[in-house]
């Protein structure tokens, strides 16, 4: 008998890991589930270069020369009208809202100016918040012009150049990429955080044999929650001081919107994050389940909010899903306040979905949790 090492044993010993494995169904689908994850959101989901981006058209004219530009913008496959016609003021609505990428104005007298010889000019807009999303876009106007007017004029290429396209790249006219990703930091590192830390604080009691003495306490699951999860709120409210102080005297992000909007915001988001975690909590066996959920549920929620990659870049099936997390509609909301002063009529919509976030998972772990003690 060899002392040292036998097959028999170690194949013994590689039997009790694999039945230990399958039995540990939440790691062995982690195993499985995160690949197929990242693939799919790699592979199909995630687009550098945004197509089909919404777009609004300011104009009284409907004449060949501006139907001729809107058909140009339209074939270059960057833009998409879903507005035509507004006013100016609801268009700009609807990019301080987040509705549209690009407004682009046509003067009421553009027709005349084109038969008279003048250079009339055409204004696009564009919300620069994110540079990524609108820069392939941007980048296509220089041909747009020459193309249309080849078209309807039949002139050559220099005297088809006479239209002046004027670009206004809104709410960060430099293309300054930290004004995009610091803002967008705040969520990320909170959701980061915030998920694991309370996720693995009840999964600690219960590996520790804690749990009995909580539930002997004369304590509610709602107030055994409450315990729970308001330290970690307590923390969340460091890191957020901390990062928007290194956003304005270090990377020297503007900051024109209200600050008490934000902490609503970032106060309702960080509850929805903790509850988050409490949930994952009742759900896992051990503090190892627990971190694999947390980085689970981070990984499409980085992915498909719009922090990585232009939300509107990506299909509809994947804008679907992305519409599910806290983190896709929290963005609109810090950077809507801090990069283009948006208020809460603007920023309604985010803020009601977090809101109703918060109120489905107060309702979900509580639920979980009455079924966890029973």
């Amino acid at each position: 008998m060899n002392h040292f090492f036998s097959f028999t044993r170690l194949f013994a010993l590689l039997a009790k890991e694999m039945t230990q494995m399958m039995r540990d169904r939440i790691t062995f689908g982690m195993m499985i589930g995160i690949p197929l994850v990242q693939l799919a959101l790699f592979g199909f989901a995630i687009n550098t270069d945004p197509k089909q981006l919404p777009s609004a058209l300011v104009t009284t004219s409907q004449d060949q020369f501006t139907r001729a530009i809107v058909s140009a913008l339209e074939v270059t496959g960057y833009y998409r009208f879903d507005y035509v016609g507004i006013p100016e003021s609801q268009a700009d609505e609807l990019m301080q809202e987040g509705r549209v990428s690009f407004v682009v104005t046509i003067p009421s007298d553009f027709s005349k100016r084109v038969l008279r010889g003048d250079e009339p000019q055409i204004l696009i807009e564009a919300d620069a918040s994110d540079p990524a999303a609108s820069s392939g876009a941007v980048s296509t106007l220089a041909t747009v012009a020459k193309q249309a007017f080849e078209r309807e004029l039949g002139k050559n290429q220099n005297e088809a150049s006479s239209v002046d396209i004027v670009v206004h790249r809104r709410y960060n006219p430099e293309g300054i990429s930290q004004y995009n990703i610091v803002p967008g930091l705040l969520g990320v590192i909170l959701q980061l955080v915030m998920v694991m830390m309370t996720a693995m604080a009840l999964t600690r009691e219960v590996e520790r044999g804690t749990m009995e003495n909580l539930l002997a306490m004369p304590a509610t699951p709602f107030e055994i929650m409450l315990g729970k999860i308001l330290p970690y709120l307590a923390v969340g409210a460091v890191q957020v001081i901390i990062i928007l102080v290194a956003a304005k005297l270090v990377f020297h992000v503007p900051f024109v919107g209200s600050i008490w909007l934000l902490i609503a915001g970032i106060l309702i988001f960080i509850s929805s994050l903790v509850l988050i975690g409490y949930f994952i909590s009742t759900v896992a066996g051990s503090q190892m389940q627990a971190m694999q959920m947390s980085f689970f549920f981070f990984l499409p929620s980085l992915m498909l909010s719009g922090f990585m990659f232009p939300f509107k870049g990506m299909p509809h099936w994947a804008q679907m899903i992305g519409e599910i997390f806290p983190l896709t509609h929290f963005l609109r909301i810090v950077r809507g306040v801090m990069l283009k002063g948006a208020d809460l009529e603007a920023m309604r919509t985010p803020m009601l979905a977090l809101i109703g976030f918060t109120i489905l998972l107060i309702i979900f772990s509580l639920a979980r949790f009455r079924k966890t003690l029973d």
